[in-house]
């Protein structure tokens, strides 16, 4: 069973936003981590760049595959994990702790309260 905290919304492609105010803490879930494998990098914007729901904000790769990643919520960039560069094992290691991805800010609420809820995602994944 993979772990899938309540304190957060999902997209069906896997990436989380926090719900605790701001900024919005952005990652790939437990779910995804494992599924791809081992990770060895992932590339991130820049703070400032401003994201629209959806929309393509980096790369992950892994032994396995690479694959894109999509912001879950409009809004800015107002840091970016830089340990992944350095470390990307930290996003299989603690996906919802020490291998965040970014944080947003200035987020659209209405975009965050239409992603699916912990549950509505593990019954996805499951």
């Amino acid at each position: 069973m993979f772990e899938t905290p309540d304190d957060r919304k999902y997209q069906e492609s896997h990436e989380y936003a926090t719900t605790d105010g701001e900024p919005v803490t952005v990652g790939i879930s437990d779910f995804a981590q494992d599924e791809l494998g081992d990770i060895v990098f992932v590339e991130l914007p820049e703070a400032g760049d401003e994201m629209s729901q959806g929309e393509e904000f980096g790369v992950i790769e892994s032994i396995k595959a690479v694959s894109d990643l999509y912001v879950p919520v409009s809004g800015v960039v107002s840091a970016v994990n830089d340990a992944l560069f350095d470390q990307p094992e930290l996003v299989n290691e603690s996906p919802y702790d020490e291998g965040w991805m970014l944080k947003l800010e200035d987020v659209d609420d209405a975009e965050l309260a239409e992603l699916l809820t912990a549950d509505e995602y593990s019954e996805q994944t499951e």
